[in-house]
């Protein structure tokens, strides 16, 4: 079993508050989770793994892309 389906409701749940606030940076995304700053940046690679895409601005916002088999 890939490592991001053991987590895919922690990568929906950071999906949805990225698609409610889109621009939203990465500290904000962790603060809302509750999480620290270092998880969210572990867990963004596996995002796109998972087939979540986003695209990130020059200044660190994140957006969401439609997910990858939609």
């Amino acid at each position: 079993m890939a490592f991001w389906n053991r987590k895919s409701s922690e990568y929906e749940e950071m999906m949805e508050i990225i698609e409610e606030n889109p621009g939203i940076r990465p500290a904000e995304l962790a603060r809302k989770l509750g999480v620290s700053r270092s998880t969210i940046q572990r867990r963004l690679p596996s995002l796109d793994d998972a087939g979540y895409l986003l695209y990130e601005d020059a200044k660190g916002g994140l957006y969401p892309f439609c997910r990858k088999g939609r």
